[in-house]
């Protein structure tokens, strides 16, 4: 019995022998695994769904005659969304519409009457031209009288002329004295009319010189009303800005809206991203453009989505939240922090497989991918 168990004992050493050796190769082989490739993925199960959503605001106010979509529906950039009654801004638009025609009708105005003064200025020189002359010809009257006059009283100490003829000439000579004050005075007036005349031709043109119709001030800021009115009725209907779903709409068929109220917010689902957040211990060999597959919960493991890593955020959460962790009492305790980090999905695997944010994603990098 003795020489019969010895075999049997040494058979059961080698096979637990051999059963160790076994073991340990896989232990060997599995340590050498995670330290040559343990670190190259780093994976976590806090991840999310994100998109850059697009709030819709009106830029006009009014009352909401019309609202053609609901919550969840598809829209495209361009759609139509909701409709403001148009009412107040087409008074707008035939009130500015009639102010840029007076505007243009009263610099038209202005240039035809800057013509017009320009003639005035010219018959005003004339005129003064002529009363020039007439004081001249007055002047030789007055002189013309002085001499027969002077004449006259010499030859009547000698009684060579009659008293009647002396009385003539004094009276010719008291005449040419009020022609010439007549003809100076005509003169002073003419004068002071081109005076008035150039003054009216000069503020008629500072009105409308260097300029056109067309490129006068008082057009152009006519205009710019008349395009803000256009813009203001054209903003009465509320378009898509990007492509997405409908979600959390906020106005009502009668509900009246002032600028900057936000209606509803549009999820671009096609550009939609994934906020991976890793322990801060796991982003030692993170880098951005290093290629990333995920697995969403909605659609479990069967599909995989393929992806890029984007960049890291700006802080962790715990420090970019509303209220900061702060600790004042000396008690401290170090809690890892994550870090967010945000990774490109392809999109036509989102095409296939649509998400939506706010979705649970597990995320595993590959940290020796480009």
């Amino acid at each position: 019995m003795a020489d019969t168990d010895a075999p049997q004992t040494n058979n059961r050493k080698r096979a637990f022998m051999l059963f160790g050796a076994v073991l340990a190769v896989i232990a060997v082989g599995w340590l050498g695994y995670q330290w040559i490739e343990g670190e190259r993925y780093v994976e976590t199960d806090d991840a999310y769904v994100n998109a850059e959503v697009a709030q819709v605001t009106p830029l006009t106010g009014g009352p909401v005659a019309q609202v053609r979509v609901s919550n969840t529906q598809m829209v495209h950039r361009g759609d139509v969304l909701v409709v403001i009654d148009p009412t107040d801004a087409r008074l707008a638009l035939a009130e500015a519409q009639a102010n840029f025609a007076s505007a243009v009708r009263r610099v038209r105005q202005t240039m035809a009457t800057r013509g017009a003064l320009g003639a005035v200025v010219g018959e005003r020189r004339a005129d003064i031209s002529r009363m020039q002359a007439q004081v001249s010809i007055a002047e030789a009257d007055l002189a013309r009288a002085r001499i027969d006059l002077s004449r006259r009283e010499a030859l009547a100490a000698d009684g060579g002329v009659s008293g009647e003829e002396l009385t003539s000439a004094r009276n010719a000579f008291a005449a040419a004295q009020g022609n010439l004050a007549a003809a100076r005075a005509s003169l002073t007036q003419a004068q002071a009319a081109r005076g008035s005349a150039n003054g009216q031709e000069a503020a008629t043109d500072a009105l409308v010189a260097g300029t056109t119709v067309e490129t006068n001030p008082d057009v152009l800021a006519a205009k710019a009303r008349l395009d803000q009115a256009r813009i203001d009725l054209d903003r009465t209907i509320v378009r898509a800005p990007v492509d997405g779903v409908i979600t959390q709409r906020n106005v009502q068929l009668g509900q009246r809206v002032s600028a900057g109220t936000t209606l509803m917010t549009i999820v671009p689902v096609a550009d939609a991203y994934v906020d991976a957040n890793y322990k801060e211990s796991q982003l030692r060999h993170v880098r951005p453009g290093q290629s990333a597959e995920l697995t969403a919960d909605i659609y479990g493991g069967k599909v995989v989505y393929h992806g890029k890593v984007v960049g890291f955020s700006g802080g962790t959460g715990s420090a970019l939240a509303v209220i900061p962790a702060q600790n004042a009492t000396g008690n401290w305790i170090k809690v890892v922090q994550r870090l967010p980090v945000r990774i490109a999905l392809d999109r036509r695997e989102l095409a296939a497989h649509p998400l939506r944010i706010g979705l649970s994603v597990d995320a595993t990098i590959d940290t020796h991918g480009n």
